[in-house]
């Protein structure tokens, strides 16, 4: 099946789309996976358009895209002066105890270089990192929480999570034994809900996108445990 990005907002210098899980945002040379970029490729043409912020290829949900490089910059701010909102669902492997949480532990690289990032050995380049939760239900060996990320660091959620001894459900990177599979996903169990900018003409904005089916089928198994 074909993957293609929902369109949420358009304007003359804004693209916000809900990105489909399995889309990787640009290609990593690596790998043959639809990528976002390809699309935008395909309707703008070739350098007519200027990623903000990206998402993991398994995460779906809300991504912002600039179209000139004076609206990137304007958003590049945004997030370097951390103004932007941003939040998150996932589904988390175990109990948490907290009904709100805040997640404070420095990432950096799990063996140097690139690759996985840490927060339990962090090594090479090690940055704060700041992640705020709260959780809306348990169940079924699973916690269901709402994130909000106060920092940008590669795989912020994921690692922080994985740190604290609760991993995101099927993330195969920083799980247990590979990624758990519970609820029926099989795919990381994470989804960007909701951005806040200030857009340049001087409005702030919010922007969401609709859960997807496997997070509705979730929530649906949840409520009947």
């Amino acid at each position: 099946m074909e993957l293609i990005p929902e369109v949420i907002y358009e304007d003359d210098v804004l693209l916000v789309v809900n990105k489909p899980a399995g889309m990787i945002v640009y290609p990593d040379g690596k790998h043959d996976y639809p990528a976002l970029s390809h699309w935008l490729d395909k309707r703008y043409g070739a350098g007519k358009y200027h990623f903000v912020h990206r998402i993991d290829r398994e995460t779906s949900g809300v991504l912002v895209v600039a179209k000139d490089e004076e609206t990137h910059q304007f958003l590049k701010e945004q997030f370097q002066d951390r103004e932007i909102q941003k939040t998150y669902r996932a589904f988390v492997l175990g109990n948490l105890k907290d009904e709100r949480g805040m997640i404070n532990k420095s990432i950096g690289s799990s063996r140097g270089g690139s690759g996985p990032r840490s927060a339990k050995q962090p090594t090479g380049t090690v940055r704060e990192a700041l992640t705020i939760y709260k959780t809306l239900g348990r169940g079924l060996g699973t916690t269901y929480v709402e994130v909000f990320p106060k920092t940008g660091r590669t795989h912020q959620i994921r690692v922080h999570f994985s740190a604290i001894g609760h991993p995101i459900i099927a993330d195969v990177l920083y799980g247990a034994k590979g990624g758990t599979r519970l609820l029926g996903f099989n795919r990381l169990a994470l989804h960007a809900l909701s951005i806040a900018i200030t857009h340049p003409n001087g409005k702030t904005m919010t922007f969401s996108a609709p859960l997807p089916q496997d997070f509705l089928t979730a929530e649906a198994e949840l409520r009947k445990a």
